[in-house]
């Protein structure tokens, strides 16, 4: 099992900034990709950014260079730092990962509950 907490979601203004956090915690062997996710009312989720477990990252375009995806995993954290926010990246933004776990080593996929980030003025 694995369990994750994200933090960081809000009400923010156009322009504004904010970070996201994401920790996995349980019986984690190791963790491969890590990711966020995004859901706008009425549309289907998509890939806002990922990282694999060697650093590599790769965005939504609608997000490239305005987002930041990054990992601590000796706190088996991901981070998301979000600038010059716009209207449209109001969502619910999910954390996923993919992990190895348990004795068994299984390979895991996890989600988060959701946070919900609203940007508006």
């Amino acid at each position: 099992q694995v369990q994750l907490v994200e933090s960081g979601g809000g009400l923010v203004q156009p322009g504004g900034s904010l970070r996201l956090s994401c920790a996995a915690s349980g019986d984690i062997v190791s963790i491969n990709a890590m990711g966020w996710y995004r859901q706008a009312p009425g549309k289907e989720r998509e890939l806002v950014a990922r990282i694999s477990s060697s650093g590599d990252t790769n965005y939504a375009d609608s997000v490239k260079d305005r987002f930041t995806i990054s990992r601590d995993n000796a706190k088996s954290t991901v981070l998301l730092q979000m600038f010059s926010l716009k209207p449209e990246d109001t969502a619910v933004y999910y954390c996923n990962i993919m992990a190895v776990v348990g004795p068994e080593r299984w390979l895991l996929e996890t989600w988060g509950q959701g946070t919900l980030v609203t940007v508006s003025s």
